[in-house]
């Protein structure tokens, strides 16, 4: 007979929150499950302090595995049957990753480009990671440990905003395996706001970034693990993806390429700014064929996203004012369905919803692109309208809910 523990780790200082998680427990101790609550006096740590005092209760001891579940995910019947046989029977493999699926895709066109790159992550970044290298980022939620394996690497610790993957690096540098479920899937909510979605952004940015910098050295004199998976670990999963892309991105083509038709002598080659582009947003809408018309719309949008990535990534890198700001990212579910809700949540002014960064990387874009129309001899500034449009509706609130 296997032991199941359901414990709901509460970190909410909303009065009305704690009664409502109060109200479910005492609904389902009813019918006999098992099922606790753990509360801190403090948030010390976030979301990493609070997973690591949960662990420590006493009734933890008796369970090999973990499974974790952000309040928004909803985990099927089978999740657990399908999942931990490959913890059972593979003595070296510490986690086991579900993929995301999203139940308010289609809320907006925010959200539905939000689908396009996390499908990619998903079926190709997480999946490549697996196959050829038992290692992946834990996606935070929707994975289930082997608890023996997060202690020997240290267990939860919050020197950065991004515990998760905090953890999956230190697990997998101590010769852990990873196995990544593509046909196993839990449903979740994306971010419907541009607000929201910033700060998460921010946070998913500016973590990899802070924990590359404090781990680098440590990754480098890892003895457990060979030169090969080092190099990975260091140039593609952290240097390649988490940092260099999101300056590519903003730098090349928000400024270098806009900047260039102030200077008819420099010549930047088409393979870099159309056949390159082109294909990579190719490969992305592959993850995602339903969306493949919104293309042009995915790619504008995440050079725009890349400015706040890239900010995101500089904090990180020189720990900045901001490294360690944690945000709970707002989702509103059926919020925006109710009446009475609707009647007290009132649209914010033109003024408020103006996000600063957004206009003034339009404005300057859109001089070059005038600039192009009147004095230039190639076709740039219909590319640079385009953008410049795309940093405006932005920047403007005119995107997301």
């Amino acid at each position: 007979m296997v032991d199941l523990v359901v414990q709901v780790v509460d970190d909410s200082t909303d009065p009305a929150v704690r009664e409502g998680v109060d109200v479910e427990i005492a609904k389902w101790q009813s019918q006999g499950i098992n099922i606790r609550c753990e509360r801190r006096d403090n948030r010390n740590g976030y979301k990493a302090g609070a997973m690591k005092e949960a662990l420590t209760q006493s009734y933890v001891k008796q369970c090999d595995f973990v499974a974790v579940f952000d309040a928004d995910f909803q985990p099927e019947p089978d999740y657990l049957i399908r999942a931990v046989p490959f913890l059972v029977h593979n003595p070296d493999v510490a986690l086991v990753q579900a993929r995301w699926i999203f139940v308010n895709a289609n809320k907006c066109l925010m959200t539905r480009m939000q689908e396009m790159s996390l499908n990619y992550h998903f079926k190709v970044e997480q999946e490549s990671g697996s196959t050829r290298h038992a290692f992946f980022g834990f996606n935070g939620t929707a994975g289930v440990w082997r608890i023996s394996a997060m202690e020997a690497a240290g267990g939860w610790k919050s020197r950065t905003t991004v515990e998760d993957m905090d953890l999956a690096v230190r697990v997998g540098l101590h010769g852990w395996k990873f196995v990544y479920l593509n046909d196993l899937t839990v449903r979740n909510e994306l971010p419907s706001k541009f607000k929201a979605y910033r700060f998460q952004q921010h946070r998913w940015s500016c973590g990899p970034a802070n924990l590359f910098r404090k781990m680098t050295m440590e990754i480098i004199f890892n003895k457990r693990v060979s030169i090969w998976k080092k190099f990975y670990v260091i140039y593609s999963f952290f240097f390649v993806r988490k940092v260099a892309v999101h300056f590519l991105t903003f730098f090349f083509y928000c400024i270098i390429v806009p900047t260039s038709v102030f200077f008819p002598e420099i010549h930047i080659p088409s393979w870099s700014t159309i056949y390159v582009p082109s294909l990579i947003s190719i490969f992305h809408t592959l993850a995602t064929p339903r969306s493949f018309y919104l293309v042009i719309f995915w790619v504008l949008f995440e050079n725009v996203m890349a400015m706040h990535r890239t900010k995101g990534t500089c904090i990180g890198l020189l720990e900045g004012g901001r490294v360690n700001e944690w945000v709970v990212t707002e989702k509103l579910g059926d919020a925006l369905k109710s009446k009475l809700l609707s009647r007290v949540v009132q649209r914010k002014s033109c003024y408020q919803r103006v996000n600063s960064k957004e206009v003034m990387v339009g404005v300057y874009i859109l001089g070059c692109a005038l600039y192009g129309l009147i004095y230039g001899h190639t076709w740039l500034h219909f590319y640079l309208f385009l953008q410049a449009t795309a940093f405006f509706v932005s920047g403007f609130g005119f995107v997301g809910t």
